[in-house]
């Protein structure tokens, strides 16, 4: 039986109803996970998501009205803090460099096994998905191209932004130790914290303590915020 007092709380957003079931047997099937509520559109899902409180948001990127791409966007500046994932049959990456311009946390394949669903989602859950390398170098040429306005959420991504696109050298003044700035370097390059434990020597738990020290440090909120700005900062050729 799904402990409910300590699982993830899911809230599933689709227009078609087998959408919504596809998704419900998926997640119910992991007890890791609750489903607290569904919605229909974007604008039915910002109207639950205050009531519902969820900790992770499952948005189908293509409905009617209000897509999923905006609705992402509106719930990241009502509720920070809130992980979302897009879920889509297109594996454009334009789609995803998208989503995660918009506040996304992550992006999954409507056709991929549900075996790899649950990994993904348990990864992103506790800030533990990596990003690509790709993914991050398109991010950085998005937010450093000059005479260009900044993506409306720039700023919830990272404060800072370089004047131009060419490589900055790296922050003297960070409050990294060396090893956080190694570990840092790693997270940039889409490793997880497995890979980055085996290339540095260390144990997945000291990975993750590192993990949470530098977030804290650097004021920021996942994995996607740290690859930025280490390209931002220098710590990693772009």
């Amino acid at each position: 039986m799904t402990d409910i007092t300590n699982a993830i709380r899911v809230m599933l957003v689709d227009d078609h109803p087998h959408g919504l079931e596809g998704m419900r047997e998926i997640v119910t099937s992991d007890s890791a996970f609750t489903v607290v509520g569904e919605a229909s559109s974007g604008e039915e899902a910002l109207a639950r998501a205050a009531a519902l409180n969820p900790d992770l948001v499952l948005m189908d990127i293509n409905m009617p009205g209000m897509g999923g791409l905006e609705a992402t966007y509106r719930l990241k500046q009502l509720h920070p803090s809130l992980k979302i994932i897009m879920v889509t049959v297109s594996d454009d990456i334009t789609h995803l460099f998208e989503a995660i311009k918009r506040g996304a946390q992550g992006y999954l394949l409507k056709n991929i096994a549900p075996s790899s669903w649950l990994e993904y989602l348990r990864a992103v859950s506790v800030d533990e998905a990596p990003m690509s390398k790709e993914l991050a170098f398109r991010l950085l040429q998005e937010f450093t191209q000059p005479d260009k306005p900044s993506p409306p959420v720039a700023a919830t991504v990272l404060s800072r932004k370089p004047a131009a696109a060419s490589k900055p050298l790296p922050d003297m003044t960070t409050p990294l130790t060396e090893r956080e700035k190694e570990v840092l370097e790693h997270v940039a390059t889409g490793a997880s914290n497995r890979e980055i434990a085996e290339a540095l020597s260390l144990s997945e738990h000291t990975v993750k303590n590192h993990l949470k020290n530098i977030l804290q440090k650097l004021h920021l909120a996942n994995r996607v915020q740290l690859t930025i700005y280490a390209l931002q900062q220098g710590f990693v050729d772009n």
